[in-house]
């Protein structure tokens, strides 16, 4: 394939999205409209001036860039607009169904309601689908380097919308952070009926560790990130076996470790492991779903086959029911017949 057939055809391919940061998908533009709406001064001037303090070589160094920008979500309109922006990205780039992270923490610590946070992003769901042809499900995350007791009292305030919220997640800083400081915040969401996904970061102290207790103890529905996995043949056995899927992000990937990861991913899926491909921050990472698609193609020179397998992946991962998931799976094979 041309570098355009390429393009065309991971952009036009059906796919679903599992791994995005809503707050991560806050393009700067947005940024500057929020911040005069809201009358607060930004640092910055310019779009130009703005990504030029995109920098950052670890996870550490990213949040410290990520949590701040966030000042400017203060209002429900603010949420729907964020959540729109990405939705509308979301369809350019070939996605027919995604379940979206967003951080009430980030939110409810400066002083924002919980209410007013999912409101704001209920709106963009419910229009996503009527407007865009889009399925659209929120992922709760809890900031696993706050106090477990604010996880809990999160998940306490999220019951009343739970049928706004499909499952709940992990992110931010893992280091001293392990999955295993909140299983009993887990425990108690898998109870209320919520599907369980944590983040298990790359190249972590204890990654390994890590992923053997998310999947073999807590059980998962599905894991993040995760591609420390292929230290552990077993392991690896297992995750095929289990049919759990891995979100890979391999734009974002290079932006905080040496590589993609995707020698990793690569290997994964050879050996029959259910990898998806994902956009994580695509605002700070330049890079939203397809143009992952695009990157590990490039760099890896797989052809159309594999990346219908990787679409496929992705409604076979998600939390939709399973005659939706093969309607999905009969349109990604309908796309490639087509081509």
């Amino acid at each position: 394939m041309t570098s355009d057939d390429l393009a065309a055809f991971a952009y036009g391919l059906p796919k679903a999205e599992l791994h995005v940061h809503l707050e991560g998908t806050l393009e700067p533009e947005l940024r500057f409209a929020l911040a005069e709406r809201n009358g607060i001064e930004l640092a910055e001037k310019t779009v130009d001036e703005m990504r030029a303090t995109y920098v950052f070589d670890d996870l550490t160094s990213f949040l410290a860039v990520y949590y701040p920008a966030m000042a400017v979500l203060v209002t429900a309109d603010d949420f729907d607009d964020l959540a729109w922006a990405y939705l509308e990205r979301a369809r350019a780039n070939g996605v027919r169904h995604v379940e979206m992270f967003f951080d009430p923490q980030a939110h409810t610590s400066r002083g924002v309601a919980f209410d007013t946070v999912i409101q704001g992003l209920r709106r963009a769901v419910v229009r996503a689908e009527a407007e865009l042809g889009i399925d659209a499900a929120l992922v709760l995350c809890f900031l696993r380097d706050l106090p477990t007791d604010s996880a809990m009292a999160t998940l306490e305030e999220a019951l009343p919308y739970r049928d706004w919220i499909v499952g709940v997640g992990l992110d931010s800083d893992e280091r001293d952070n392990p999955p295993t400081k909140f299983e009993a915040v887990f425990r108690r969401a898998r109870a209320e009926g919520l599907r369980l996904t944590m983040h298990c970061d790359i190249d972590q102290v204890g990654s390994i560790d890590s992923i053997r207790w998310v999947l073999e103890e807590l059980r998962v529905d599905r894991i993040d990130h995760g591609t420390n996995i292929v230290e552990d043949p077993a392991l690896v056995e297992a995750l095929v076996g289990s049919g759990i899927g891995l979100t890979c992000c391999p734009v974002s990937n290079s932006f905080v470790t040496a590589s993609m990861k995707g020698a990793e991913m690569v290997d994964l899926l050879a050996r029959g492991a259910r990898v998806t491909l994902n956009s994580d921050d695509p605002a700070y990472f330049g890079g939203y779903v397809a143009d992952n698609y695009v990157r590990l193609a490039e760099q890896y020179a797989l052809g159309r086959d594999t990346l219908a397998q990787l679409a496929i992946n992705s409604f076979e991962a998600s939390w939709l029911p399973a005659e939706r998931v093969a309607a999905y799976v009969a349109e990604v094979r309908e796309f490639v017949a087509a081509q």
